[in-house]
């Protein structure tokens, strides 16, 4: 059953816009799919055979962007809708006219094409929302249906042509339980190593994307028994190889909700992973957090593996330098003024505080109290910016 009450207003009128001006025009991928799965889509994608300048004349309050990959955004208040031209794989002959390297994704072509180049099955699915009709190429339905996660094309090809797929596969077999098909399952561990060669910004967002999960723990599990963890993200590796640890990180990953950690901030999230792959594999790193960025170990698991800016780096060093200090509240009641306002107003105090719950360094009793000092004091916090004080 295809919940047609679920789909966004506007992302309808776009389509019927499109299909009022002689278009084709379809409700692509993961809004398709979500629907069917019985799952609310957060982001509605449009798929049509207008051409991206078309899209623009036709659409109002559409864009053109991208050069490698052109495509129409349109605005509708604070949404935003992609609406992409049916592409279609080029040819050899193509692939080799070195002449107009741009030109490499904006091979244009019809609504089938466009699917049997789509990634897994299930995200291949097309429906006109305003006929009522579903397009199903690849059995993309019937996978839902028996929910699986299928690759289109030979799993181990389709790996290689893009790694990333394996890690989009894993994720998007967590996020809506669905099983992996055993020939692409195999073919994941087959390729493994090919994820090295793609760019760490695409690995940094898949993994981010696991974070967010709502079991991320069971993901990362999976991850390793493939032995995906070891060509990736060897410092995660060994702590799966450790039960205890693993067990002790997965839980305290389940913590990263609950204690407030904003799930859209990479930088927040990055933390919260990184407090709970402390607790579990390094604990005595907490106590000396200033030796973190200095370590080629740390270096390599967060910038290299992970990933992570210094920023997002930094940030995390300065919370561990925070949390002891939250526990010694009668030192900071000790202080004049001046100093407790330059301790609250350090930037990474609010994360330090969730942090600081999810293994228990400091009791509710004493999260009030720094809540209340931050409430009280927030008016002239705000009008002074004395020098930090971290004693």
């Amino acid at each position: 059953m295809l919940h047609e009450d679920w789909i966004d207003p506007s992302a309808r009128r776009i389509v019927h816009i499109l299909q009022t001006a002689g278009y084709e025009s379809f409700l692509v991928g993961g809004c398709v799919r979500d629907l069917l799965a019985g799952i609310h889509p957060k982001d509605f994608d449009i798929a049509t055979n207008a051409l991206p300048n078309e899209v623009k004349r036709k659409v109002p309050g559409s864009y053109v962007i991208g050069k490698r990959f052109r495509l129409v955004l349109v605005k509708r208040g604070e949404q935003q809708f992609e609406v992409a031209t049916f592409r279609r794989n080029i040819t050899a002959e193509e692939s080799a006219n070195e002449d107009n390297p741009v030109v490499g994704d904006n091979y244009f072509g019809t609504v089938e094409e466009d699917a049997l180049r789509r990634d897994f099955t299930i995200n291949a699915l097309f429906y006109d929302p305003i006929n009522n009709s579903l397009i199903d190429y690849v059995e993309g339905k019937k996978d839902i249906s028996c929910r699986t996660i299928r690759m289109i094309g030979d799993p181990k090809e389709r790996f290689i042509e893009d790694p990333i797929r394996i890690l989009r596969a894993l994720r998007l077999s967590h996020k809506l339980n669905f099983s992996l098909e055993p020939s692409l399952r195999r073919a994941m561990t087959e390729t493994a190593a090919e994820l090295l060669k793609s760019a760490l910004p695409r690995r940094r967002e898949e993994y981010l994307k696991i974070l967010r999960l709502k079991e991320p723990g069971r993901a990362w599990a999976e991850l390793f028994d493939l032995g995906i963890l070891h060509q990736t993200v060897p410092a995660l590796d060994e702590l799966y190889s450790n039960p205890d640890e693993s067990l002790l990180f997965e839980n305290l990953l389940l913590e990263i909700p609950r204690i407030g950690i904003d799930l859209g901030s990479p930088l927040e999230l990055f933390a919260g992973f990184l407090y709970a792959f402390m607790k579990a594999r390094d604990p005595e790193a907490a106590n000396e957090p200033s030796t973190i960025e200095s370590s080629p170990r740390w270096n390599a698991f967060m910038k290299d593996e992970l990933g992570m800016f210094k920023v997002e780096m930094a940030v995390f060093v300065k919370c561990l330098e925070l949390i002891p200090a939250l526990s010694r509240i009668s030192s900071y009641e000790k202080k004049g003024q001046r100093r407790k306002l330059g301790f609250l107003r350090n930037d990474s105090l609010p994360l330090a505080l969730k942090l600081s719950q999810m293994d228990g360094a400091i009791g509710p009793q004493e999260f009030m109290f720094w809540i209340n000092e931050i409430r009280k004091n927030s008016e002239e916090m705000w009008n002074t910016r004395p020098e930090p004080d971290l004693d």
